[in-house]
């Protein structure tokens, strides 16, 4: 597997236009197998059976991994022995009989609405980095983007003139509207914050951080965490959470699933419905704490 992860990575990157942050994961978890293969006397790519993968799953499941994060690695088992069989390097696929565990599908946490004003405004000073950490925050709640996707922005996918943004995610690209208290935060960093934070001319990314490089996932984690401290949020919070709260509070507010949906990049629906369990979850709690009869 040593030559053939490297070209399956690069055929993803090249070829599938995935992202970024999919060629990492992938390289992640096939990096993982091969070692735990080579341990266990696994050296030839031929060698492998469904055998070897089922005992790697178990395991993963030992470890005490997720059932979510076992299936991830059953995916990427999958599309990489995919790739090598469809490169004749392989007789036949070593996955066709791999199961992924079941998934619970869990309601994802969600802030109410005065927890993310509380959050949005704990950046409030005029310091270059308090203005990119608002514009980071409001953007990531009033576009819904994943994490990855913010940081990966461009300048030119931003216009402040007709108040959209375009992500990127592999080859996909979607539009999505932000509103006024974006713009404001967007207008004031790059006006005073960004070109404090640069060190060097040319740089196309939006945010940056004090180094003047592309912020990382790992550096908007941490401020995410220590601004919800600092609103009284002690909730665990994660980026997608202000990802969770931007489509519950739409959909509780009357805008239509189909746009919801749109503006995730969710392919299908069904994981867009999700957050209106939450609505009618909110309503319910609501009922039983009040009406006279319950």
């Amino acid at each position: 597997m040593e030559l053939e992860i490297p070209l399956f990575l690069d055929y993803l990157e090249n070829t599938k236009n995935a992202s970024r942050s999919t060629v990492t994961s992938y390289e992640r978890d096939l990096k993982k197998l091969e070692t735990y293969l080579s341990e266990t006397g696994v050296d030839s790519l031929t060698g492998i059976t469904s055998r070897d993968l089922a005992s790697y799953l178990a395991y993963l499941e030992k470890k005490g991994l997720s059932a979510a994060t076992v299936s991830r690695n059953v995916a990427s088992m999958r599309a990489f022995f995919r790739y090598i069989c469809c490169q004749n390097k392989m007789e036949s696929d070593p996955t066709e009989t791999i199961r992924a565990p079941h998934i619970d599908k869990k309601a994802p946490d969600v802030l109410t609405a005065d927890e993310v004003t509380r959050l949005l405004e704990q950046p409030s000073g005029d310091s270059p980095k308090e203005l990119r950490d608002r514009a980071m925050l409001e953007l990531l709640y009033a576009t819904g983007m994943r994490v990855s996707e913010l940081i990966s922005l461009k300048m030119k996918d931003v216009s402040l003139k007709m108040n959209y943004v375009i992500c990127r995610d592999g080859e996909k690209e979607r539009v999505i509207p932000f509103g006024v208290s974006a713009k404001e935060a967007l207008e004031r960093y790059i006006k005073e914050g960004r070109e404090a934070l640069l060190k060097e001319d040319g740089q196309t990314y939006l945010f940056v951080n004090c180094s003047g490089t592309p912020m990382s996932r790992q550096g908007f984690w941490k401020l995410l965490k220590q601004y919800a401290r600092k609103a009284g949020i002690y909730a665990e919070i994660t980026p997608h959470t202000l990802r969770h709260c931007f489509a519950a509070h739409l959909l509780e507010n009357g805008a239509d699933i189909k746009s919801v949906q749109e503006m995730l990049g969710h392919s299908n629906v069904s994981t867009t419905q999700i957050y209106q369990g939450l609505h009618i979850g909110h309503m319910r709690n609501m009922y039983e704490q009040v009406h006279p009869r319950m």
